[in-house]
């Protein structure tokens, strides 16, 4: 659910990357039971948005998520359910852009940051999530289900808590005027969240294909597969680093056998419930994983900062570590932090909305683009936001 997901309370796939990976994963954190208590955490410094200047807003209604640069910076690749299908690529929309009508799940979409353009890239059938540009920006790889169903996934039954469904996805490569289809991974079950190395040699992605939701890498061609976790548990939403010799990602691993138990049954039902989420970073062949977060929060989302030593991330906190949030019936906010790859030096990037995440920073590290529902006039409507970045 790059955690895809979709978010209940706001919208989203983890895949939304999370999130199919996450913007799900605030109605997975709004479901922690309430006899869960949060650990008393630092409180990092508040801030007022101080490193973001000349917020634009990109989108405007629906859930629109996961958007990730090109290559050259001028592009953005972006997940939404405004339908956008009808839209010719050499005519410009006007900002915040939005559609006349809507789609039941995500589809793929190319915005041109120069000529304020939007194109799918998607079949337009089944759903996708997790898109990312390869290198030189013609092509771009994302995750559909297209080839099980024309139609959209089935939501699962709550019972009380979120369930993020591990719809069949499959990774696939396209031309970036919506031509030229080419599927990268066969496995059965559920292969998502992929990134390209910034050297643009290898794909990082989330597949099930081990059994178990592990982290594997290949490469561009979908060849020369090898897993890099092995850990029970959730590994996922991994980037590399600037040189392309570390990855950032999330995980959440079962810490006693019952809940170990709980995770692997829910698991044989290609389901899982995230709520927990800590960030991790490895080198690139696997080896050295250090956890980053250690706070019993849901984080996720991360990425490196452009100096290849702090990593910006999602969580929520500031809302988790409070008592007085403990005992709101409302979801507690997300929002952006940076945060040194020792784990030292937490600070809050974001302040407004109540769901802030999927940072990226362009590939010069002049500006961000995320995930935000402020400013939204409907509940689970969530836009593309991009600012310049300050120090």
């Amino acid at each position: 659910m790059k955690v895809k997901v979709e978010a209940q309370v706001k919208g989203g796939r983890w895949t939304a990357r999370g999130i199919a990976g996450i913007l799900l994963l605030v109605s997975a954190v709004s479901a922690i039971s309430e006899e869960t208590q949060p650990r008393p955490q630092p409180q990092p410094a508040l801030s007022v948005e101080r490193h973001l200047a000349n917020i634009r807003q990109l989108t405007a209604g629906r859930k629109n998520a996961e958007a990730y640069f090109s290559f050259d910076g001028t592009k953005l690749i972006f997940q939404s359910t405004n339908d956008w299908s009808e839209q010719r690529g050499d005519q410009s929309m006007p900002m915040p852009a939005s559609s006349a009508k809507g789609l039941g799940c995500y589809q793929m979409y190319v915005m041109d940051l120069v000529t304020e353009t939007i194109r799918m890239v998607s079949t337009g059938v089944g759903a996708t999530t997790c898109g990312y540009f390869f290198p030189g920006d013609r092509r771009v790889l994302f995750s559909s289900t297209h080839p099980v169903s024309p139609q959209c996934p089935p939501q699962p039954k709550r019972e009380g808590k979120y369930r993020w469904a591990l719809d069949d996805y499959d990774i696939f490569a396209m031309r970036v005027d919506g031509q030229g289809v080419h599927r990268l991974t066969h496995s059965k079950g559920y292969d998502a969240e992929a990134t390209v190395s910034p050297d643009g040699k290898t794909i990082v992605y989330t597949s099930m294909r081990g059994g178990d939701l592990d982290i594997y890498a290949m490469d561009l061609d979908g060849q020369h597969v090898r897993r890099l976790t092995t850990e029970l548990g959730y590994d996922g939403g991994a980037f590399f680093s600037p040189d392309s010799k570390r990855i950032v990602y999330r995980a959440s691993h079962p810490s006693d056998a019952a809940s170990l138990a709980d995770y692997q049954a829910l698991l044989k039902q290609n389901l899982v419930e995230p709520s927990h989420l800590e960030i991790f970073v490895m080198n690139a062949d696997g080896s050295g994983k250090r956890q980053v977060t250690q706070n019993g929060a849901s984080n996720f989302a991360p990425f490196f900062h452009p100096d290849g030593r702090r990593i910006i991330f999602s969580s929520n906190l500031r809302d988790l570590s409070s008592q007085s949030s403990a005992l709101s019936a409302q979801p507690p906010a997300f929002h952006l932090y940076l945060v040194n790859d020792d784990g030292s030096g937490l600070e809050q990037i974001t302040a407004q909305g109540h769901f802030n995440s999927f940072p990226m920073f362009s590939p010069d590290g002049k500006r961000l683009v995320w995930i935000s529902d402020r400013g939204a006039t409907e509940r689970g409507e969530f836009n593309i936001f991009l600012a310049d970045w300050g120090p």
